[in-house]
């Protein structure tokens, strides 16, 4: 698997439309998370809209994840969370394409997002769970990562988990 950071400025085209596919097959997160008025349609405006508005906060990196030419995840990263007491970089989002979920590609994609941490001498790293999300909490916890507490997330107020995880070395 490869990540290449994809620069700040609102995809079009081909990739447009990977990045559409990619958050289009997974209709369950969208469902729940609301980001999307109708998760059965999301559209590549839809889309580059919401990557925009990520980049919007300071140290925001886009991560694409390809395998074989294929992408087959996203990962939006925050150097800083906006609260200045914390002082971990966060998860923001970490999707795989649901047909290719149960693969891998999860675990590999955020083992190299946790690499790309302590390479920038982090050690340790944050993410929320909306709640309700009962395999999205699954999987993180069987990847290391401890609920630290309960809070609403900033963006929408939506009940979510906050986990971390101390970044040992690899």
């Amino acid at each position: 698997m490869i990540l290449d950071p994809l620069p700040s400025a609102p995809p079009s085209g081909s990739l447009l439309a990977e990045l559409t596919a990619l958050y289009a097959s997974n209709i369950a997160f969208h469902t729940l998370s609301g980001d999307f008025p109708d998760p059965h349609d999301i559209r590549p405006e839809q889309v580059a809209a919401a990557l925009t508005e990520e980049w919007a906060q300071p140290g925001t990196e886009v991560l694409l994840a390809r395998s074989f030419g294929r992408l087959v995840g996203i990962a939006v990263t925050l150097a800083h969370h906006p609260d200045p007491a914390d002082p971990d970089p966060w998860i923001g989002l970490l999707m795989v394409d649901a047909a290719l979920q149960g693969q891998g590609h999860g675990r590999h994609l955020a083992a190299l997002v946790e690499d790309r941490f302590r390479a920038a001498g982090r050690t340790a790293v944050r993410l929320a769970v909306l709640s309700g999300n009962t395999r999205a909490l699954a999987f993180w916890t069987s990847l290391g990562y401890e609920t630290i507490g309960h809070r609403e997330d900033r963006q929408l107020g939506r009940p979510c988990a906050v986990l971390r995880k101390v970044l040992g070395t690899s």
